[in-house]
């Protein structure tokens, strides 16, 4: 009996370190970033996804010169006012700034490691007006 115990006890310790390591790794990849940057395009869509765990997801179409293909940035929103301006400026070209998160658990922390913090619209230019 004496030796179940001892089990259980070591048992309870090896899950409750394994849950702690999991928290506080999932706590640094979530604060911290691998890389940061903008991406300048126009939003194609965005919408709140999930079966349990809502998260904003999108998409930006990135036309770098006249005449190519459009590249797709897909990303993810963790904040509703973000997300809620760049509902407001849908049609418009815009530069999201983003941070991107590797090494995130799949789960709740949305589709894509890229995490828009800010939007802002951007100025057509006369080059962008003739077309």
């Amino acid at each position: 009996m004496n030796v179940l115990n001892r089990l259980l006890k070591i048992l309870a310790f090896v899950i409750l370190a394994a849950v702690l390591l999991f928290t506080a790794y999932t706590y640094v990849v979530l604060h911290w970033s691998y890389s940061t940057g903008e991406r300048a395009g126009y939003v194609q869509k965005i919408s709140k996804k999930g079966w349990i765990c809502k998260t904003w997801e999108g998409e930006l179409a990135m036309v770098n010169i006249p005449g190519s293909l459009t590249e797709k940035f897909e990303f993810t929103v963790p904040e509703d006012a973000v997300a809620e301006k760049i509902n407001q400026t849908m049609g418009e070209k815009v530069s999201l700034t983003y941070e991107q998160h590797v090494g995130l658990p799949p789960g709740c922390f949305g589709e894509t490691g890229y995490f828009v913090v800010a939007v802002k619209t951007l100025p057509l230019k006369d080059k962008d007006a003739k077309e």
